[in-house]
């Protein structure tokens, strides 16, 4: 997936004023997190005790939408406009830092939660060395 995410980066043909390889690597683990988040809620749908999970489903569904988002977002650079992708990428650390934080108080008992968190962690990482890298 980062392989197509770069290439499509490298073939674009507008100047891009940020690391190409940090956008591409956010790009991906913003998918990524989307993924595994998606996929956390519906696990989360089919635990016995989803009641206690509804919190945790919410958050999922919150962080999955705010990271495609912010991956569409990473995707476009004509008429780029740094204070979009900054808000966005501001607002995907929030959301990966809230579902993380979520989904790592049911790790011990879901493993789907652990694998979910760990993915939230990769995409918050990664969220911030790009907004190091645009400024």
């Amino acid at each position: 997936m980062t392989e197509t995410i770069t290439e499509m980066i490298d073939a674009h043909p507008a100047e891009i004023n940020s690391d190409r390889q940090t956008l591409a690597d956010c790009r991906a683990a913003c998918v990524e997190c989307a993924q595994a988040c998606t996929a956390c809620a519906d696990a989360c749908l089919s635990e016995d005790k989803v009641g206690d999970l509804r919190k945790c489903i919410r958050a999922n569904l919150d962080c999955a939408d705010i990271c495609d988002t912010t991956g569409r977002v990473l995707s476009r650079h004509t008429g780029y406009d740094p204070n979009i992708t900054r808000a966005a990428l501001q607002a995907c650390v929030q959301a990966c830092t809230s579902c993380g934080d979520e989904c790592e108080s049911h790790a011990s008992m879901h493993e789907h939660c652990r694998i979910c968190a760990d993915a939230c962690r990769r995409c918050e990482r990664a969220c911030q060395q790009a907004l190091q890298a645009i400024g």
